[in-house]
């Protein structure tokens, strides 16, 4: 896979050291869930270094008064792509609690292995917010373009897609049709089956999350 500006592979042992333990089919649901907010709040203390909306505020010491920069207030929303998605909010909500939280239904067709959306619910003035679109998996990338796309004809303007595991085909689709969106993976993986999973990858992440079949 060639390089993208915007494009960002983290190489952090610790990230590392859970993937593998998220991987093993013997990890259990609870642990699986756990790992993936772990992993998830990892990759979100990395991934906002830069782009947070943030302000100034005068804070008293014991000893002085000091200008402070602080992150503005209701200005990260999270949009999981269902429902896999899902497993990821308690990790950036460790870092930004009061973050407001959308909801992109995506499923994708056995046949095609194309995305369908079902549902979508965003915060109000989401298109003023940064927006951090999470999905465990980036495996052909179509869910993740539609999404960005969705969010875009919505007014956003700020988006940073955060994935756990990501195959080469997918993140380069989501970097050559978003440019101007920061893609944040954590792992990526060789390759897509022809069933469109990724290898050596983990599983489906919703099933391994929710426990479902």
């Amino acid at each position: 896979m060639k390089n993208y500006d915007n494009v960002v592979i983290f190489n952090h042992p610790l990230i590392k050291h859970k993937i593998a333990i998220l991987r093993d089919e013997k990890t259990s649901m609870k642990e699986f869930r756990e790992l993936v907010e772990e992993i998830t709040t990892l990759m979100t203390y990395e991934s906002l270094k830069k782009g947070v909306y943030t302000t100034e505020i005068e804070v008293k010491t014991p000893l002085e008064t000091c200008t402070q920069q602080i992150v503005k207030d209701d200005s990260v929303a999270i949009v999981p792509i269902l429902r896999a998605g899902l497993g990821m909010v308690n990790g950036v909500h460790v870092l930004f609690p009061l973050a407001k939280v959308g909801h992109i239904g995506m499923y994708r067709n056995e046949e095609t292995l194309e995305p369908c959306e079902y549902y979508c619910k965003l915060p109000d003035g989401i298109e003023d917010k940064l927006v951090l679109l999470v999905d465990p998996m980036l495996a052909t990338g179509g869910s993740a373009c539609d999404a960005i796309d969705l969010l875009k004809k919505r007014g956003c303007k700020h988006i940073k897609f955060m994935a756990i595991i990501g195959a080469p085909e997918g993140v380069s689709k989501v970097a050559e049709a978003h440019p101007d969106v920061d893609i944040y993976v954590s792992t990526l993986d060789r390759c897509l089956n022809e069933n469109g999973y990724i290898l050596p990858g983990l599983g489906d992440a919703g099933d391994r999350l929710f426990g479902t079949k």
